[in-house]
């Protein structure tokens, strides 16, 4: 059975895994060298975890998105989180720009 996932997003957010940057070397000690320091961050992740949806005129409209989804989303638009040493970002449905199929 699979674990639950420690956070329970609210409203219209969701919980992402962000994708590994390309270019970037990991070293054992988990120092991560950027090839470039200029380099933005990565637009794309796994949802890992989704809010029941938002309230419009009173109706609760459900997320588009699902657990599982490989999506794109804003570079600008999310707020980082550490869970058990490993980086999340949470962010707005209306941030993601597209899910990658």
């Amino acid at each position: 059975m699979a674990k639950k996932f420690q956070i329970t997003p609210l409203g219209d957010r969701i919980v992402v895994k962000p994708s590994e940057k390309e270019g970037e070397k990991k070293l054992a000690s988990g120092i991560i060298i950027p090839e470039t320091v200029d380099k933005e961050r990565p637009a794309k992740g796994e949802v890992v975890a989704v809010g029941p949806g938002k309230y419009v005129e009173g109706e609760l409209v459900p997320p588009q998105v699902n657990v599982g989804d490989e999506v794109l989303f804003s570079k600008y638009g999310y707020d980082e989180v550490k869970i058990e040493g490993k980086e999340y970002y949470i962010l707005s449905e209306s941030s993601v720009l597209g899910i990658l199929n």
